[in-house]
């Protein structure tokens, strides 16, 4: 006879009057399967923690927002944010999707070269282009955006030494009615920056100038935020037109939109209150139809769009290592996952998740990592069903930013792996070793030996 599962008795005090903000009650399901791939299964194949990539997910996403802007407008383009998960594997699914690449630095640049998309597929961003960046991107007929006017004048003096015209675009910022507002980047529309920037390269005649660029803010809330950035572009392509006869091929939007992810501080989850592909795809696109450009002469549409589209197919397995009282007789439960592998705890609320069946019984937690530091913690307080050491457990949205962002530091980071449509694991990173850790380090001679 299975031997039965003990739960420590639970003294809770049940409220006859009006039920407070959260509800009656919370209902809990164990997750204890992805993808057709069992949890447990997951983690004694290949270690807790794991991370784990929904290929069947990223499709889905990626589709359902393909959707919802190429029914309101007839020329869009999706290119895949590489800062937000640049792993090979996500990478590719996103290009066999059709999704471009869009990049912020030399080593994402190479990335996507190495990937085997066209240059002429590549957009780079960001205000930190080297020279050696600069000429290479030139040669491949790259799209470069421009961050501000000491690299515009950098690649003019290129376009001359290489004897080619280069394609770019001008990063834009503006107001939007977003408090703050993102001005570090690009030039300003309403201060004459961005026209200044125009008036230079359309002067020049060293540069093809092709396209407009904005990216507002981050984990955007407002979709409206974005139709006023897009009729601020339009403005300045239509003056452009107007001015030069020189029209604009495209008008890139960035990037921004929230995931299903809930920000700290907030009242109701973020897949309830959180804009959808919807919200944004019609505020995007009515701007840029309703604007004076002639029907058969839009401009295309470019989203860099990262986060919105990869954080649901992200899940990080980990385990329960103990469960512990605070000095106040508050449950603590420290867990296998630090904030160096969940780097977006210190930003939302993850969903955290059982993996196996547990009881009625919850308790209000606080979910603690292994790392020897107080901000180590993953979730500050969270009604739980109760888990015992060994416990497994899954947490949800985690596929933006945490395998970009997460840091080697106390423990070594993990293995990731990707289920395809098919239920096949597929290990898309080895975890890391001491030996990968310590291959770059060098000890000088003197240092080598010692007695304790």
């Amino acid at each position: 006879m299975e031997k039965q599962r003990y739960e420590r008795p639970v003294i809770k005090k049940l409220e006859t009057n009006m039920p407070n903000k959260y509800g009656l009650r919370t209902e809990y399901r164990p997750m204890t399967h992805i993808d057709g791939v069992e949890v447990t299964q997951l983690i004694q194949d290949h270690g807790s923690p794991l991370f784990v990539i929904s290929e069947q997910t990223i499709r889905r996403v990626y589709r359902e927002a393909k959707k919802a802007f190429a029914t309101r407008y007839p020329k869009v383009q999706f290119a895949w944010s590489y800062k937000t998960n640049y792993l090979d594997a996500v990478c590719h699914v996103f290009h066999q999707e059709g999704s471009w690449a869009e990049v912020v630095s030399g080593f994402e640049y190479d990335k996507a070269i190495r990937n085997g998309v066209d240059g002429s597929k590549i957009i780079f961003n960001g205000p930190d282009k080297t020279e050696m960046d600069l000429e290479k991107a030139i040669k491949n007929e790259s799209l470069i955006h421009m961050d501000h006017l000491d690299e515009l004048y950098s690649v003019i003096e290129l376009a001359t030494k290489l004897n080619k015209k280069p394609k770019v675009a001008i990063r834009v910022n503006m107001d939007t009615g977003i408090y703050p507002m993102w001005d570090r980047f690009g030039f300003n529309y309403e201060n004459g920056q961005a026209w200044d920037a125009l008036n230079k390269i359309m002067r020049s005649e060293k540069l093809e100038l092709i396209g407009l660029h904005c990216h507002i803010g981050t984990f955007m809330l407002s979709a409206s935020a974005y139709s006023a950035a897009a009729y601020k572009l339009a403005d300045l392509a239509l003056g452009v037109k107007k001015k030069y006869n020189h029209d604009i091929k495209y008008i890139d939007m960035g990037g921004g939109f929230a995931s299903k992810n809930t920000l700290k501080g907030s009242y109701l989850p973020g897949s309830d209150v959180n804009p959808t592909f919807d919200d944004f795809a019609e505020a995007i696109t009515s701007a840029l139809i309703n604007s004076n450009f002639e029907p058969d002469n839009l401009p295309l549409l470019i989203l860099e769009t990262g986060r919105a589209l990869i954080d649901e197919a992200g899940y990080l397995l980990g385990t329960v290592i103990s469960n512990k009282r605070s000095s106040l007789g508050k449950r603590t439960t420290i867990v296998d996952i630090g904030v160096n592998i969940l780097f977006t705890s210190f930003w939302y609320d993850h969903k955290v998740t059982p993996a196996q069946p547990f009881t009625q019984y919850t308790e209000d937690t606080t979910i603690y990592g292994p790392l020897c530091m107080n901000i180590d913690v993953i979730r500050d307080s969270i009604s739980l069903p109760l888990m015992n050491k060994g416990d497994h457990f899954v947490i949800h949205h985690v596929g933006a930013y945490n395998m970009t962002q997460w840091m080697q530091f106390i423990t070594l980071r993990p293995k990731v792996v990707m289920i395809d449509a098919n239920s096949n694991v597929h290990v898309i990173r080895k975890g890391e070793t001491i030996d990968r850790i310590t291959e770059f380090e060098a000890i000088p001679k003197h240092l080598e030996g010692f007695e304790l």
